[in-house]
């Protein structure tokens, strides 16, 4: 367990390792000069030189790349320079707002895929099976910014069922404490419930937005489990003795197939942070994705590279921790990592 433990650390300090030479190269070689993106189309030639060298961009790339991670070693995420603000700052701010999102975007999707996935196996070739099918390709294969623009047009312009842009709370409303960052759970926290309400209204529609593609995967890779378990031995034999069909699949079948789940959701918990990028700009959602957004089109490298750095590291701890579930969960892990 302690070897197994050792060599999946060593491989995600090397992904992370490498997500961070990454994200350095690729926004090197994006096309134009943040410098002057920064300091705008008015600014003199000096002004631009003498931006560029505060920025260390006249360095070389090594130079530039020890620079970064002699920074990243001691905390500092580096400066904003659209903004006025540091990144570390910019991501206490933001991150729990995207943490929220994708907590609940990731229980919606997996009650959904659960429960559409058992109706569609235990109705097989029925119109319960052949409209999960169906749904989950739309899911898949529609942009979640499109649906999330037709969503606020019908829902909440249209008919006033939810909130529009308003990002997380509607004005006025006493916004809670800050214990978490997180609003619905600060504002249990605090006792107050109609700022819990209010929250919670504001995050149903974005989540459920950004729930689409993992539903459609995970209710894809459920039904499939669910189609082998019931194949299995064990399904023909408590048959055979007598055991109704529902009790055996409710007991037995659908348990059986939750394990396989937890490792694939748990990395599109990582995934989601690129899924809600549109969708929270959308929404004016204050999270991460959007201020990805506004840092690509302003071409702030520091803000765009933590974001980067930040979603590996999600990625790899995220990943792990569902691995040591598995291991401690599945003998047969253990069994095959000695």
């Amino acid at each position: 367990m302690i070897s197994t433990i050792s060599k999946r650390l060593g491989v995600a300090l090397a992904t992370v390792f490498g997500a961070s030479i990454f994200a350095f190269i690729l926004l090197r070689k994006v096309p134009g000069d943040p410098a002057r993106a920064i300091a705008g189309d008015t600014a003199t030639d000096d002004t631009i030189a003498a931006l560029r060298k505060s920025m260390g961009l006249d360095d070389n790339l090594l130079v530039q790349y020890g620079n970064y991670m002699g920074s990243l070693l001691r905390g500092d995420f580096g400066f904003s320079y659209s903004t006025g603000n540091s990144v570390g700052n910019l991501l206490a701010q933001r991150l729990p707002a995207t943490i929220e999102l994708g907590l609940l975007s990731v229980l919606i999707a997996i009650a959904a895929a659960v429960l559409a996935a058992s109706v569609a196996v235990y109705s097989r070739r029925r119109w319960p099976d052949r409209f999960l099918r169906v749904a989950s390709s739309l899911a898949m294969g529609s942009p979640p910014f499109w649906i999330a623009l037709l969503a606020l047009l019908v829902l909440s312009i249209q008919l006033g069922i939810f909130p529009g842009p308003e990002g997380r709370l509607s004005p006025g409303t006493l916004r809670p404490p800050n214990i978490t960052g997180m609003f619905t759970v600060d504002a249990v926290l605090a006792g107050q419930w109609g700022t819990f309400a209010n929250a919670a209204w504001h995050l149903i529609l974005p989540a459920t937005i950004v729930a689409l593609g993992p539903f459609a995967f995970l209710s894809r890779l459920y039904r499939n489990q669910l189609r082998g378990t019931l194949r299995e031995t064990f399904v023909t034999v408590a048959q055979s003795h007598g055991l109704r069909r529902f009790p055996v699949y409710t007991r037995h079948v659908a348990p059986h197939g939750l394990l396989s789940l937890l490792p694939a959701a748990s990395l599109l918990f990582a995934d989601l942070l690129a899924g809600s990028l549109l969708v929270e700009k959308v929404f004016g959602w204050p999270g991460i994705g959007s201020m990805t957004a506004d840092a690509i089109i302003q071409k702030d490298f520091a803000v765009v590279q933590a974001v980067l750095l930040l979603a590996a590291i999600l990625y790899v701890v995220v990943s792990l921790v569902a691995d040591l579930i598995m291991t401690a969960a599945d003998p047969r892990t253990r069994v095959g990592a000695r």
